[in-house]
């Protein structure tokens, strides 16, 4: 596969860019796009970058990658790397409800907040509404962005791994989706009745009312009705602001200083998912900076082709000798012929999306579990 074509995504003159604020990536589920983003910053914060990386992944494998017992909402510094540079290096996982209560304490009086973070109707909606875990990554992403502005933070470079959705587009449209549940129809509905009262308005209402509660009690539970109603009221003033901050965030995500990496795999799925945030980052007006494919399978002897080692494998097999050798050439055989397969498709991507820069990160030999493993994808980046 060549390299360094003008098809190719240099990430170090990405990474190096003083200008550049923000890095996303993003891409579906089981892509690598949290080893991605945590090889990225690592990367960036040894050419002297100050990092502050945000994942949204859960798994306990990352937070020893990068030396550390657990990862939280609060940012930690990340110790070892190689700081000759100048540059540093923290941590930090999305907590969902946490980042949703943080919110809340932020645009209402202390005496509303602990009305509503005890409100039942408000602690679902912070723990498992869908898209909530999307909104508040880009809550949180807001929030970072704002300590580099008001300098309380010294970071200048935050690296953001995406959640790991069904849909990569989920990310792009959670905030917006929660936004219209919040002041929408439904939550007008449901509270009509204690804002215009008396006996002829829940007529009207009753039967639309009472269709939705029956629905939503069964997720939630208890007096729907009421809580809502209490949630609504102690919120009322906050409702404006959800929409507001999903239209600064994604005037954030659009201007110069965020790139977006699409990251997937030489994967069907993945690469057509790929192909559909491509599209949609265009019409955004956020062109993505450029596409990562992970785990693209490469073969040492790339000589001997699939049909050679076919070949001769099975001479060996007939001759009933040098079993050993017969099962190294069957193991190439597989590996040639994935490595045919990535490489078909890669060529394919290229060729569908031709203005958008690329680069390749062969299969690693084991999983990532330490700085060592991180270096080494963030080197395979870019090479």
């Amino acid at each position: 596969m060549s390299r360094r074509d003008d098809a190719d995504l240099d990430v170090d003159v990405l990474l190096d860019d003083p200008q550049r604020r923000i890095v996303v990536c993003c891409g579906s589920g089981g892509v690598g796009k949290t080893t991605t983003a945590a090889a990225l910053a690592l990367r960036a914060a040894e050419r002297g970058r100050r990092v502050v990386v945000l994942t949204i992944d859960p798994a306990r494998r990352l937070a020893q990658s990068l030396g550390l017992e657990h990862l939280d909402n609060t940012p930690r510094p990340v110790v070892g790397i190689d700081e000759a540079a100048g540059g540093s290096l923290e941590a930090m996982m999305l907590d969902m409800k946490r980042t949703f209560d943080e919110v809340v304490e932020a645009h209402t009086t202390p005496e509303k907040a602990e009305q509503i973070l005890a409100n039942p109707f408000y602690v679902a909606l912070s723990s498992s509404f869908a898209g909530t875990q999307e909104y508040m990554a880009m809550e949180k992403l807001g929030q970072l962005r704002g300590q580099i502005a008001d300098g309380s933070r010294e970071w200048d470079l935050i690296v953001v791994d995406t959640p790991p959705s069904r849909s990569a587009l989920d990310f792009l449209d959670a905030p917006g989706r929660l936004g219209s549940f919040l002041d929408g129809r439904l939550i007008r509905m449901l509270t009509a009745p204690a804002k215009v009262g008396g006996r002829a308005s829940m007529r009207v209402l009753g039967g639309a009312v009472g269709l939705a509660s029956g629905v939503m009690a069964k997720v939630l539970g208890g007096d729907l009705l009421r809580d809502v109603q209490t949630f609504v009221a102690a919120t009322d003033t906050m409702f404006g602001g959800f929409r507001e901050r999903a239209e600064q965030t994604y005037a954030l995500l659009a201007r110069d200083e965020t790139a977006f990496l699409v990251v997937t795999s030489p994967d069907r799925d993945a690469a057509r998912e790929a192909g559909y945030f491509i599209e949609r980052l265009a019409a955004d007006r956020m062109p993505p900076a450029g596409v990562v494919v992970n785990r693209v399978q490469t073969v040492r002897a790339a000589r001997l082709g699939a049909g050679r080692a076919q070949e001769a494998a099975d001479r060996l097999a007939e001759s009933g000798e040098h079993a050993v050798a017969e099962a190294v050439l069957r193991v190439h055989v597989r590996r040639a012929e994935t490595a045919s397969r990535h490489r078909a498709m890669v060529r394919r991507f290229r060729t569908t999306h031709p203005g958008t820069p690329l680069t390749v990160v062969p299969a690693q030999q084991s999983d990532v579990h330490d700085l060592h493993g991180l270096r080494a994808v963030g080197s395979a980046l870019s090479s």
